[in-house]
């Protein structure tokens, strides 16, 4: 795919410190539990941690209790894209920036008591948050 934001990765080494860096362009994961935004409660908005891209809003946001921030919905179903990842030996759903294909975490079928029964499990490193003024 081709995204709007594109940087060498020079550039986004330059720009993200070490852990985000890891996270939003290698894939890795958090530690659950970790994340600065995993118990932020204001109302606004969530931002990609490495383009800016508007990605959740805190409405979407609930408690599933899995250690890292969790949404049922994006913003706009074309704010993200979801791809097959079928590493570490299983089938998951793998949630990056639509605007510049960063990583941001796992989108899981099991969001009970959600509208969209949809649990997309974000990295708080891969997200910055904006609160509504």
């Amino acid at each position: 795919m081709s995204h709007q934001v594109q940087k060498s990765d020079e550039e986004w080494r330059a720009e993200l410190d070490p852990a985000r860096y890891q996270v939003l362009r290698e894939a890795a994961t958090e530690r659950p539990w970790s994340g600065e935004l995993l118990d932020e409660e204001r109302a606004g908005v969530y931002t990609c941690g490495a383009c800016g891209a508007e990605l959740f809003k805190s409405g979407t946001k609930f408690d599933s209790g899995c250690g890292w921030p969790s949404f049922y919905e994006s913003v706009r179903p074309e704010a993200v894209e979801l791809i097959e990842d079928r590493s570490l030996g299983m089938v998951r759903t793998e949630v990056r920036c639509a605007a510049c294909g960063s990583h941001l975490g796992h989108v899981f079928p099991d969001g009970f008591g959600t509208p969209t029964g949809d649990r997309y499990c974000m990295n708080s490193l891969a997200l910055d948050f904006t609160a509504d003024e």
